[in-house]
């Protein structure tokens, strides 16, 4: 199997940070909203650089949204930042009317996702974000693996006309997603060619995937590992060529199992394709306070869960 180099370990809304200080330097529609979390988005060298396009809002997330629909109708591209759990689950009403009903160009960017998030505990730690999300009808759902991806997705959804969700997190993760690897909205990557199980992951469990992978690899295990940074509109395409040839499929994310990128996946599968998989995501429950390491491991949302999750799905073959 192809094997990738962790190029330094960084948090993925540091990619975010870099992407739209660019974005502010080559498109002059693009403007930023932030409520009160400047510092956790990673936005200030925006800020300074487009003071008269950037927009403090304060906690009121709402109200941010709505002005961001707002900005959309003069031709700005409006980027909100703040914590996945307050750009969804807080604000559901006005990105439902406001932003997705009317189709509005806003890209809601959304820090500090899943259990990750770490010490805040179980009321920041959102898990039911993507579900929310792509339920929308019109949603674009990106939630990219590493600090290159998230800033090349970034830059991407400037350009792509529509709402968009754009999922990133806190903790300083492997960063391994090489400058020739190009990113497309809607379309899978195959990190890795294998013949006997397919690994479908998102977010940071792409990189314990692969951990995954090539721990399987020397079992005699060979595993196809995609990483699928859209999970709304997901590449139906190349999940069904690879099940075909491989006959079973894990997903793993960082995400509750209901509603999310696994779930997905398995419409896809009994619709086209029926195929035995397996969901390596939280188990229908809310977090709670710790490192993100601890976390990880205490919800099975690590390479070592991958492993378990692919010889379960081998044996139903």
């Amino acid at each position: 199997m192809i094997k990738y180099l962790d190029q330094g370990k960084v948090d993925t809304r540091s990619g975010f940070g870099v992407g739209l200080s660019e974005l502010g330097r080559t498109n002059p529609n693009v403007v930023a909203l932030c409520a009160d979390l400047v510092g956790s988005l990673k936005m200030q060298e925006f800020i300074d650089e487009n003071p008269d396009r950037f927009f403090q809002v304060g906690i009121a997330e709402a109200n941010m949204m709505g002005i961001a629909a707002g900005l959309t109708i003069g031709g700005k591209i409006p980027f909100t930042g703040t914590f996945a759990n307050f750009s969804t689950g807080r604000v559901y009403d006005q990105i439902r009317q406001s932003i997705a009903y009317s189709g509005k160009n806003v890209k809601i960017c959304a820090s500090h996702a899943g259990v990750t998030l770490g010490e805040d505990g179980a009321t920041h730690q959102i898990l039911e974000d993507i579900g929310l999300m792509k339920m929308l009808p019109g949603m674009t759902v990106i939630n990219p693996c590493d600090f290159n991806q998230t800033k090349a997705a970034t830059i991407a959804i400037a350009d792509y006309h529509g709402p968009v969700y754009l999922r990133f997190g806190r903790p300083k993760v492997a960063n391994f997603i090489t400058d020739d690897i190009p990113f497309e909205i809607g379309k899978g990557i195959v990190l890795s060619r294998g013949k006997d199980v397919t690994i479908a992951a998102t977010g940071h469990l792409v990189w314990e995937a692969l951990q995954a992978a090539e721990r399987l690899e020397e079992e005699g295990i060979s595993a196809e590992v995609i990483n699928i940074h859209t999970i709304k509109p997901l590449d139906k395409k190349l999940l069904i060529s690879s099940v075909v040839k491989t006959g079973c499929i894990v997903t793993a994310e960082e995400h509750n199992y209901l509603g999310g990128l696994g779930e997905s996946i398995a419409g896809i599968l009994a619709s086209c394709h029926p195929t035995p998989q397996e969901f390596v995501a939280t188990k229908d429950t809310f977090g709670e306070s710790g490192t993100p390491a601890e976390l990880m491991d205490k919800y099975g949302l690590n390479k070592n869960a991958i492993i378990a999750a692919t010889k379960r799905v081998l044996a139903r073959k």
